[in-house]
């Protein structure tokens, strides 16, 4: 009788623990904001008429070669307007290297689809980070994705490099975007 009333006890209280516990996939506190899908990732999208101009000879960045950077239309419009017109030649090669350019990683292949980073470098460092391909199947990408990518984005302009942690129960979208994400930071040589 006594062992019957241990062993009751016991279950009951590890029912109690197990319905208590929270679990990650709750979404207590967080928002879902779908990943933004790549339609202006091509780079004959997005002008880019400082990345291919240099005046000295070699002091542009390889843009050229990797045909993935690109200038932001919002970063461009104000600053190189205004220091352009002051001087032509000197301060374009200026203020192509302060101007924020995109560079987008390889489209890392995973057990649910491809990841794709795109990340935004200004004056050598990480001032944003994307997703342009995500898995995005099913109810359940959904919700993890939707997790995981802000955090993960926040984490590689936190840490300025790919060394970063990885999301619990988003093991291989954060596998995958860690290495697209060192592809991205090894196309803009930081």
């Amino acid at each position: 009788m006594r062992r019957i009333t241990l062993w009751s006890l016991s279950t009951l209280t590890t029912l109690v623990l197990l319905f208590s516990y929270h679990t990650s996939t709750s979404s207590k506190g967080s928002t879902v904001v779908p990943p933004v899908i790549a339609q202006a990732a091509t780079p004959a999208a997005v002008p880019t008429p400082e990345t291919t101009t240099s005046t000295d000879g070699g002091a542009s960045t390889p843009s050229g070669s990797s045909g993935t950077a690109t200038d932001t239309p919002s970063d461009t419009s104000t600053p190189s307007s205004s220091s352009s017109s002051s001087s032509s030649t000197g301060s374009s090669s200026s203020s192509s290297s302060s101007a924020a350019k995109t560079y987008a990683g390889d489209a890392i292949s995973t057990r649910y689809g491809d990841v794709q980073v795109q990340i935004t470098v200004k004056s050598g460092k990480i001032t944003a980070s994307a997703v342009l391909q995500v898995p995005w199947n099913d109810h359940r990408d959904q919700e993890i994705n939707s997790y995981a990518v802000p955090i993960l984005n926040q984490e590689a302009v936190a840490s300025q490099s790919s060394t970063i942690d990885m999301v619990s129960g988003a093991t291989y979208t954060s596998d995958g975007y860690i290495q697209s994400l060192q592809s991205a930071i090894d196309q803009a040589h930081l």
